[in-house]
């Protein structure tokens, strides 16, 4: 279990203030992380997920050796990660969606050569290797661009090559998708999700974006305040945290809310269809009146959207 507190110094306002801070320093502890604990398999997917301030990126760079933590310990391929050894950082890559690690004012190709050098890549491999990815992620043709010049998307690419060229056996990935249009986050996660099946890399993903989560982990671990509330199936977390079920009708006439308040909390009535918001265990009922009393022509029974159900996960673990 890894736990990691921030002493800081509290800041007093006006000259008497500023005095005491300089000669009588009032210090505070901030928990960031708190005997957070969890076990990954090999060749795993596993979604982080917790609000802003949860602790999550500085999890990642515990593990990713950045970071001392507070107390705890932890093995990632039998390393201690902050020894900081050869080996190991050899074997793990980190990416961070909101920082940069090509060299700004060169060409993307020479950063992918700078870290060919720095990893003792051969260069056979490497140029078999930029040539699949940057074809998969079609960038191939933006490899004597300045990084400064390339967009948000096209960078996020370059990073993630970048990362990849030494062939990790364990990637932490930290908002990969921040700020992409939704055609660059799909050849983002079409990728992402080609790695890991045909590598077998180790990915571990934090993302508020949930179509991320959806499209490419197969467990989550939930942390909030530091603290770690959830590990499992996201169809788990869904059934244990959400309170509610949506059902989804579609009817032979016009549908009025009025009408459909009875059934349930209204989520949406548009002409003949309409989405029903209705307690879970009520689901099965309400399902067999609207069936009995309305002409409906299609009806199907969906969880909440899972925005919705992490939502009220933060909310009930709010202190």
């Amino acid at each position: 279990a890894l736990s990691k507190v921030y002493r800081t110094i509290k800041r007093q306002s006006g000259v008497r203030g500023a005095v005491r801070n300089l000669f009588r320093p009032e210090h505070l502890e901030v928990t960031a992380v708190e005997s957070i604990d969890f076990t990954l398999e090999e060749g795993e997917f596993v979604g982080f997920l917790g609000p802003n301030g949860a602790g999550k990126t500085t999890t990642l760079k515990m593990l990713a050796g950045l970071l001392y933590p507070t107390a705890g310990t932890a093995r990632v391929l039998g390393f201690t990660p902050w020894e900081r050894k050869n080996e190991y950082r050899r074997q793990i890559a980190l990416v961070l969606g909101q920082k940069n690690q090509l060299w700004w004012d060169l060409p993307a190709m020479d950063s992918l050569e700078l870290n060919r050098a720095i990893y003792e890549v051969p260069a056979d491999r490497f140029k078999k290797t930029v040539g699949e990815m940057t074809e998969l992620l079609g960038v191939g043709h933006r490899l004597s661009v300045q990084v400064r010049e390339l967009s948000l998307g096209e960078r996020m690419k370059f990073e993630l090559i970048a990362s990849l060229l030494h062939e990790p056996r364990v990637l932490f990935l930290d908002e990969p998708t921040i700020g992409l249009d939704i055609m660059s986050q799909q050849t983002v996660r079409d990728f992402l999700r080609r790695v890991n099946s045909e590598r077998r890399t180790t990915i571990v993903l934090t993302s508020h974006n949930m179509a991320d989560i959806k499209g490419l982990t197969s467990r989550v671990v939930v942390i909030n305040h530091g603290r770690g509330v959830f590990d499992g199936p996201l169809a788990t977390l869904v059934e244990r945290w959400s309170s509610a079920k949506h059902l989804k009708v579609t009817a032979g006439r016009t549908l009025t809310e009025l009408e459909l308040k009875g059934y349930g909390e209204v989520v949406s009535v548009a002409g003949p269809v309409a989405d029903l918001k209705v307690p879970r265990e009520k689901a099965a009922a309400v399902t067999a009146a609207l069936l009995a009393q309305l002409p409906v022509l299609d009806l199907t029974i969906e969880d909440p959207p899972v925005e919705d159900v992490i939502a009220e996960v933060f909310k009930a673990e709010a202190p």
